[in-house]
């Protein structure tokens, strides 16, 4: 990555100001302004979040915000209510209230002497949702979107359901921000109120996950915020990007295919990271990107954007499995339209442990996999850059049915979403389908390609699942993510088909035994022309960012994963130890800390014994000021309930001063 220093503007930074709210509120904001703006308005780019400005996210908002300021850009970067020095209570993700109060941040934009009247927003996760829930409002200042890993359905597609499974992502992300949102704002901005809006917050803050576990289908709670529901509410253009690492790469290629208006997709090989400074590699100069789109749809210069291919994509090449890729190899193509005409299906039929173009004989094949299937398959949103990825798939395959091809007389390259339309049948009411996609070598090593979960209460509907028959024969339809995919000659694909895949998705309550009909069961692969744009295509310039944070290491950063089996017993544990280490904000003089810690484990045989742990620690100090906080969470679940548990401690000066229990018991629904 190129480091710019001096820019065509000289930018001025406003550290902190205050956005009041109609209600009284006070929102916390950063700015970063081309020098003279006020004699010359510019317009805002605006990068909404409830992660801290001054401390949470200050290492990538120094990398971009003052790169677009140097550009001739506002750039403004917001905490919402309940977050950081920002005043007020956050009581979950995605409310109207954040919404709202995100209109009203707009208009305080464009009342600005700096401001044109035309905004843009931008965001990553949190930011790239929030980008396309408020581009649905329609404010008629917001110009145009940046949405990066983020989603358009709430249900289908983000961290609580997958193929209406639970994702134990669900309970992981209720934990962090059980933990995010337990740290004070900061005195030096506040004052002396920080310790009694602090305090406030600690005894107001929700267990998110016990609203979550409340909302099991398809229901309201989801919708809103799901700009599915009415894609025609977003028509200002919209520039989605996208890693294949990522667990959000379905939401690009869906929303190119569905947005009405002006909408371009890029997806990388990243993992949940801006593309400037993602990994794996290669990074791409993501910020100059962006100031084309923003040049263009905010200042009306001609950049060439229209001229752009709808769909710019990173295609994968084979590569053995790793846990962590610091590149990954492959090359950039370019689509025209998505869905794009340089892809056709090519069909594959599922026989005795073989897949064929050709027709073959009717069989069966019985799938009742280990509670440990699942352990090779990493984290569900890569995201801390530990060894997060999947593994080598040969220890889920043992565990799974598998069908191959034959080795491949040519290379296969796939791209968008493989689709299963199988025949089986269960004998539980309640039963999950796993279909993983995987390149075999002709060593034997596996490495995943894409994958698919399907709750089979779920085949008719998200919304009114129903119980499935024992012994009754169902066509089913399982898509998996999309990805970008080259498989070359003289390597096999594998489909591998399991009932668990611990600990992605929590276990169905009774292990299922599944009979799969071969012969009429179908992988359909979404195969592109290779010969199609095979000139090289390097439509990306080098890396930029402005000046990094400066920072202090105190201690180091250390992520692992381990996974244990009792041999008396057999149960599994799965250990995560994430710690992001402990530094020193130079200009601010401020210490940070943060540790992660989760822990799954299973008794192979019995789904019901399936239980997740998770603890935070946090810390902030400056001086004499010194603040942490621990979080505690558990999930366990019997046959008819979820059962969580959670506990948050604050201490200061290494005294606790605050300590709240959490305890829900939650009926199981179709799960």
């Amino acid at each position: 990555m190129k480091i710019v220093g001096q820019f065509p503007h000289q930018v001025r930074e406003i550290e902190n100001t205050w956005i009041t709210l109609s209600d009284g509120c006070r929102l916390a904001a950063r700015i970063w302004l081309p020098e003279g703006a006020e004699n010359a308005p510019v317009p805002a780019i605006l990068e909404y979040l409830p992660y801290r400005k001054r401390d949470g996210t200050s290492v990538r908002d120094a990398l971009t915000h003052p790169y677009f300021a140097g550009h001739g850009y506002a750039a403004v970067r917001v905490d919402m209510r309940g977050n950081g020095e920002s005043d007020g209570i956050m009581e979950d993700e995605y409310l109207p209230q954040e919404q709202d109060d995100c209109l009203e941040v707009i208009d305080w934009l464009v009342k600005q002497p700096w401001c044109s009247g035309a905004v843009g927003m931008i965001g990553i996760s949190w930011g790239g949702f929030n980008g396309l829930q408020v581009a649905f409002r329609q404010p008629e200042a917001l110009k145009a979107v940046i949405t990066l890993c983020s989603t358009d359905d709430r249900y289908a597609d983000d961290i609580h359901y997958k193929g209406g499974a639970m994702l134990n992502e669900n309970m992981g992300w209720s934990s962090t921000m059980l933990s995010y949102s337990s740290r004070p704002p900061d005195p030096a901005l506040v004052g002396e109120s920080w310790r009694e809006t602090w305090l406030k917050r600690l005894e107001a803050e929700p267990l998110l996950i016990a609203n979550w576990l409340k909302h099991q289908t398809r229901d309201a709670f989801w919708k809103h915020g799901s700009i599915c529901e009415d894609y025609s509410k977003v028509a200002i253009p919209v520039l989605a990007v996208g890693g294949w690492s990522d667990a959000y790469s379905n939401a690009v290629p869906r929303m190119l295919e569905k947005l009405p208006g002006f909408r371009r997709g890029i997806v990388g090989p990243w993992l949940h990271k801006y593309p400037h400074f993602a990994v794996p590699g290669p990074a791409i100069g993501f910020l100059q990107e962006s100031l084309r789109w923003w040049d263009q749809w905010l200042k009306g210069i001609d950049r060439g954007v229209e001229a752009d291919p709808m769909f710019r994509v990173y295609m994968q090449a084979s590569v053995p499995p790793k846990a962590a890729y610091e590149t990954r190899d492959g090359r950039w193509c370019a689509e025209p339209a998505w869905p794009s005409p340089n892809v056709s299906r090519r069909h594959f039929h599922l026989g005795d442990g073989a897949l064929s173009e050709a027709g073959v004989p009717t069989g069966e094949a019985v799938i009742r996999s280990p509670e440990t299937v699942g352990q090779a398959g990493g984290e569900y949103c890569m995201i801390w850059l530990g060894p997060e990825g999947p593994t080598d798939q040969r220890i889920d395959d043992a565990g799974s049915v598998c069908f191959d091809t034959v080795p491949l007389e040519g290379p296969f390259e796939i791209l968008g979403a493989a689709e299963l339309d199988l025949e089986l049948a269960s004998d539980q009411p309640v039963a999950h389908l796993i279909g993983r996609l995987n390149d075999v070598a002709p060593d034997g090593t596996s490495t995943r390609i894409t994958y698919g979960v399907l709750n089979l209460t779920h085949r008719k509907s998200h919304e009114r699942p129903e119980e499935l028959e024992p012994g009754r024969s169902y066509r089913i339809r399982l898509k998996l993510d999309d990805v970008a995919y080259a498989v070359p000659k003289g390597h096999r694909i594998r489909l591998a088909l399991s009932t668990s895949y611990w600990p992605m998705i929590w276990p169905a309550p009774e292990a299922a035994t599944l009979t799969l009909k071969t012969g009429p069961s179908v992988l359909n692969l979404p195969e592109r022309n290779a010969e199609e744009n095979a000139a090289p295509y390097e439509p990306f310039e080098e890396a930029e960012a402005a000046p990094p944070l400066e920072k202090e290491i105190l201690r180091p950063a250390r992520n692992t994963r381990t996974v244990t089996t009792d041999i008396e017993s057999g149960r599994q544990k799965i250990e995560i130890f994430d710690d992001f280490g402990r530094d020193r904000i130079v200009e601010l003089d401020l210490t940070t800390g943060h540790i992660a810690r989760e822990t799954y484990s299973i008794q192979p045989g019995d789904p019901l014994s399936a239980r997740m742990e998770t603890h935070w620690s946090q810390e902030l100090s400056r001086g004499d000021w010194d603040v942490a906080t621990e979080t505690y969470c558990t999930l366990t679940g019997d046959a008819t309930h979820f059962h969580v548990t959670g506990r948050i401690e604050a201490y200061e000066a290494g005294k606790l001063i605050f300590a709240k229990d959490f305890d829900e018991s939650v009926p199981r629904n179709f799960l």
